[in-house]
């Protein structure tokens, strides 16, 4: 037995064979129907004729809309000077700090350079020096609570 026989398979199956449609007719449409023809006669005698044309009126002024929304160029016009506040902002505290840092170290360095003055000048030794207040020491007695100088 055959498997692969068309003409069994056929007659076993139904098989439906598209039909072709007749074309449908074709029906000429103008968009719209052609106006009158006139006929003018000019003073020199000459004939013009041709299609009457009405006037076409002018179509009513339209007022002009912004491109883009007014808000939206403000919104962004916002957002861009912020930026910019915010980068000039961050700019001047950075200088303030830097400034602030230098004016520290300043003072850290004249209070070391003047703690050092004024320690050389007490702690320092005065041989050779004259003009300086001169106390001498002499041994006190002290008997039956009583200075004897």
């Amino acid at each position: 037995m055959n498997h692969h026989d068309p003409t069994r398979w056929e007659t076993a199956t139904k098989v439906h064979r598209p039909v072709p449609m007749a074309p449908a007719p074709l029906v000429v449409q103008q968009p719209h129907p052609l106006p009158d023809v006139q006929t003018i006669q000019l003073p020199d005698g000459r004939i013009i004729t041709g299609y009457a044309i009405a006037p076409t009126k002018a179509p009513e002024p339209v007022a002009e809309r912004p491109a883009v929304n007014p808000l939206a160029v403000n919104i962004a016009l916002g957002g861009i000077g912020f930026a910019a506040a915010c980068g000039g902002l961050m700019l001047l505290t950075t200088f303030i700090a830097a400034v602030a840092a230098l004016i520290q170290q300043l003072v850290i360095l004249a209070a070391v350079i003047f703690g050092g003055w004024i320690a050389t000048q007490v702690l320092g030794n005065n041989h050779g020096r004259t003009g300086g207040t001169v106390v001498n020491i002499r041994r006190a007695v002290f008997k039956r609570n009583h200075f004897h100088g």
